[in-house]
């Protein structure tokens, strides 16, 4: 069977535990992305690192990307930041990614850069445009890619549609901070798939789930196509993962792959 890289299609990826690998690619999953928090966070010992690292090394499915970056207690903007903390965070997940060969890490961390309460707005978004070029430095070193994503209001207050996160990224200017497209947000936000086609120039990944519940693409019926055209118009090819609550991997997986395979396919072939 020819895979989506091979016809021209975005991969489709799965957002879950490495646990899970031998049912993703059974699947026809080629990427898995796990958390920063359960693989590469500075919290975990050198040698659960390492025992960690055999498994990813050793996954049919390639793990390239990883979210749940920066914890909830480090905090992006406001008068709590403390930015030596931050980037030295930054720097050890940075080491951790290359060694385990993670390219990507997706910013969404939406108690992270929530803006504090009576703090002014528009310091804070400058602060946090000082702090991604800093952050972004810290993962050239180590030739990684920080892409943040757009999350929905009942998550944070900052970044909450896929444009706001192409006018922060732009802002930053750095090579290695780039955007995330969330489908899944955008529809929670009725966010036009215009968004994806104004942001070409910094989208280099995409999440994906159903817009009620976050239910795997196919059980509520979600029509995806509009933002696949617009991906597909932008010469996208990168991966699309999808970030889901899974109930039941073994029963669930299949079908949500098939289902997002065909609007996907069909597209991509206009």
């Amino acid at each position: 069977m020819q895979s989506n890289a091979q016809s021209g299609l975005p991969a489709i990826g799965i957002c879950t535990s490495f646990s899970n690998d031998s049912i993703a690619a059974a699947t026809g999953f080629t990427f898995l992305e796990e958390t920063v928090r359960k693989i590469l966070s500075p919290t975990l010992s050198e040698v659960q690192f390492r025992e960690q690292l055999h498994a990813i090394k050793d996954s049919h499915c390639k793990i390239q990307s990883c979210n749940v970056f920066i914890p909830g207690h480090l905090k992006l903007m406001g008068p709590q930041v403390n930015e030596t903390r931050i980037l030295g965070y930054v720097d050890s997940v940075m080491q951790r990614a290359r060694i385990a060969g993670v390219q990507l890490i997706v910013l969404g961390s939406g108690e992270a850069r929530k803006i504090p309460e009576g703090a002014d707005r528009a310091q804070c978004v400058q602060q946090f445009i000082a702090l991604g070029r800093k952050m972004a430095a810290v993962a050239a070193k180590y030739d990684i890619l920080i892409a943040m994503e757009n999350l929905n209001t009942s998550e944070t207050n900052f970044v909450n549609t896929l444009a706001e996160g192409n006018d922060i990224v732009t802002a930053i200017h750095h090579p290695n901070f780039r955007l995330t497209a969330d489908i899944y947000h955008m529809l929670r936000e009725n966010e036009s798939p215009a968004s994806i086609e104004k942001a070409k120039a910094v989208l280099v990944h995409c999440h994906i789930a159903e817009k009620d519940k976050r239910t795997p693409p196919g059980v509520e019926g979600d029509d995806f196509r509009p933002y696949f055209a617009a991906l597909h118009k932008i010469g996208y090819t990168g991966h699309i993962m999808m970030e889901c609550r899974w109930d039941d991997p073994a029963k669930q997986f299949k079908p949500a792959f098939d289902y997002m395979s065909a609007q996907l396919r069909e597209a991509y072939a206009k």
